[in-house]
């Protein structure tokens, strides 16, 4: 569907309180065409009305009208500039950014991703940002995440006991 079109559906979307549809045509777009500050702009909007600081600020952090409560929540939620990268989403160089501040910011975090990892990185190739390989944990075990996935066994082991002893009476 044609760019036009699709915006064309987010207003009628969004009019008719469809927010969620809005959301994701938008999210959409954005993979489409990830150069594009417009979009970006719009979907920052939607989350707005979400009342979601961090995806806000996701959004416009290529912005220089952006606020600073919803830069820091990004900033925030995707702790290190690898997260950070991989969550804006931006592909080709810097260059392609619309306005110099964008072309700044993505310099800059690019450079810190750098930095922190020791070794060049690429808008293109998600797997020199140092988050997110195929394979790869995420992070270091914690102690919550660990009896999360103890309580999740438990719970599954619990589940066949009684699915095995139901078998079991059927066929006494």
């Amino acid at each position: 569907m044609p760019l036009r079109e699709t915006l064309a559906r987010v207003d009628a979307d969004l009019a008719a309180g469809r927010v969620p549809v809005a959301r994701q045509r938008l999210r959409g777009l954005v993979s489409s065409f990830p150069c594009d500050l417009t979009l970006r702009r719009r979907l920052a909007e939607v989350y707005r009305l979400y009342g979601d600081a961090a995806e806000a600020g996701r959004w416009m952090f290529l912005e220089e009208d952006r606020t600073a409560d919803e830069t820091a929540a990004f900033e925030a939620r995707y702790g290190s500039a690898g997260r950070r990268m991989k969550a804006l989403a931006w592909r080709g160089p810097e260059a392609l950014a619309a306005t110099s501040f964008a072309e700044r910011q993505l310099a800059a975090l690019r450079t810190a991703c750098a930095e922190e990892l020791g070794q060049p990185v690429d808008w293109d190739d998600l797997a020199t940002y140092g988050e997110g390989r195929e394979g790869e944990p995420s992070g270091p075990w914690t102690v919550g995440g660990v009896l999360a996935g103890a309580g999740c066994l438990v719970a599954v082991l619990a589940f066949l006991a009684i699915w095995v002893n139901g078998l079991v009476d059927l066929f006494d």
